[in-house]
């Protein structure tokens, strides 16, 4: 840390030394026509010959990364939003600018003028003939970065994660690209993007545990929404048949590698369908994505390969669980099924329904072998408050969750348009959360009196899209997609 500090006292004091050579070391705009990704790309095959006799003028805003030689030439590279390039500086070139060399260090950002030119080792460089000092860096970036145990510490300086190691950098600008092949697809379906309310007097939508605050004016407790779900269906009753969100979502529960307190989601709904019809429509979402992010259905994640290609397959919940050896006789009963999850070490919550009990034993015995894409069907009714019943078998109801690389990436159902039934579910899990659920649905009368007014048939589906991008850009942690992940609070020590 000592060290640490001598630099940053030695950068201070060459800010003042330019300050007084009357170079101000925070500078203004700088119009830059040039990136350093497009001129490597644009001149990768012109010689040398070529560009000394036809000279291509550029100009250039980024960081200086790396730089030697301070006699009457040095060289740097200078990386911005899209690469690196090499820059020689030449004091007979920039006169009295070369005084500002001198006073440069590693980090501080550029703006350079000059033309290209190749390097006797054949490199593409940019020989400056006007450089301005945009900002000077009073912290030197770190030598070892790259290979930092401490993965807290590039989460928690992002900033300096993404200048040192632009593989992070292309993580985030490939979400980028996700997320517009997601829009792009859906309004090529006709479906309408909307915005509903972040925080909503009443969390629903599925079954998580909600952050809680309060509106000093209205004077009420509000939370922040689990789930857009019964706003996007109060769409549906008002005349909307085809609607998408994409927006962030907020559930008080544990940090983990496939878990963050705040997370992006993708909801959409339509009218008229059910969730077979959304099987077929998600690989052809899932496949839409992928071409257009990795030009490929082919894909490694891990030490697994995936294929994309459709169809996948569709298996019924309790049937993966009875090919895991689960006993069918403990589908349906909550103190068989929680003996049996006992008897086999997997935890279940106290007063949780059978349907819940099954969920824990299916991701004990059937998660982490659903590596290829796979849709998993028809979910015990306790499950799944707000889907519509499967027809024949009102116990089940009519839902599939997909999971590929043994995560769950999507979950979607045909919707519960019944009021009356609605009512029962909810009063259900009202008295779940009175036995100690904390994750059980609440009611909600005026979703209850949507309903009552008419919602057409519909099927809905949630994507998580942080996972999606996980899964497509080959990450372990769902904390390397998000650029800035929920951390414990930083540790600092305080002198009175």
């Amino acid at each position: 840390m000592e060290e640490i500090n001598e630099l940053i006292e030695q950068r201070i004091k060459k800010l003042e030394e330019l300050r007084q050579s009357g170079i101000e070391p925070f500078g203004g705009a700088f119009y830059a026509k040039d990136h350093a990704s497009e001129l490597q790309s644009r001149f990768a095959d012109v010689a040398k010959e070529a560009l000394e006799n036809n000279p291509v003028s550029c100009s250039l805003a980024g960081r200086i990364i790396s730089m030697r030689g301070f006699g009457k030439a040095a060289f740097a590279h200078l990386q911005d939003y899209t690469g690196r390039i090499q820059v020689y500086f030449k004091r007979d070139q920039l006169g009295d600018k070369y005084l500002l060399i001198k006073k440069l260090d590693i980090g501080d950002i550029v703006g350079l003028k000059g033309k290209l030119f190749r390097t006797r080792t054949n490199e593409l460089t940019v020989e400056a003939e006007d450089i301005s000092l945009l900002t000077k860096s009073l912290r030197p970036l770190p030598e070892k970065w790259h290979g930092l145990k401490d993965i807290e510490t590039r989460y928690r300086q992002r900033y300096v994660d993404l200048i040192v190691n632009p593989e992070v950098k292309q993580t985030f600008i490939k979400k980028s690209i996700i997320i517009k092949a997601i829009r792009d697809f859906l309004e090529s379906q006709g479906f309408i993007e909307v915005d509903t309310p972040m925080m909503q007097p009443i969390p629903g939508g599925a079954t998580a545990r909600p952050f809680k605050t309060h509106h000093n004016a209205l004077g009420v407790d509000l939370y922040l929404r689990i789930a857009p779900e019964l706003y996007l269906k109060r769409l549906l009753v008002g005349g909307y048949e085809r609607v998408y969100e994409l927006n962030r979502n907020f559930r008080n529960e544990g940090i983990s590698t496939r878990h963050n307190p705040e997370f992006s989601m993708l909801e959409f709904y339509i009218a008229y369908r059910d969730y077979n019809f959304l099987m077929r429509f998600t690989e052809e979402l899932i496949t839409h994505v992928a071409e257009k992010a990795l030009g490929t259905l082919k894909l490694s994640y891990g030490d697994e390969v995936i294929d994309l290609s459709p169809p996948w397959p569709r298996i019924a919940m309790l049937d993966a669980l009875a090919q895991q050896d689960v006993p069918e006789e403990i589908f349906g009963d909550a103190e068989k099924a929680r003996g049996w999850a006992k008897a086999n070490n997997i935890q279940v919550e106290a007063g949780a329904g059978p349907g819940k009990i099954l969920d824990e034993i299916f991701k004990e015995k059937v998660e982490r072998g659903l590596i290829q894409p796979t849709f998993i069907i028809d979910h015990p009714v306790d499950l799944s408050p707000l889907a519509k019943r499967k027809p024949g078998n009102p116990a089940l109801v009519e839902r599939f969750e997909l999971f590929i690389a043994s995560r769950e990436i999507a979950n979607a159902f045909s919707e519960l348009n019944d009021p009356m039934d609605q009512r029962q579910r909810f009063q259900a899990q009202v008295a779940a959360k009175a036995r100690g659920d904390e994750e059980a649905h609440w009611m909600d009368e005026d979703f209850v009196r949507a309903l009552e007014y008419g919602m057409p048939p519909a099927a809905g589906e949630g994507i998580g899209i942080d996972r999606l991008v996980m899964l497509l850009t080959n990450s372990q942690s769902i904390r390397d997609v998000i650029l800035f992940p929920q951390l414990k609070p930083e540790q600092h020590s305080f002198t009175s």
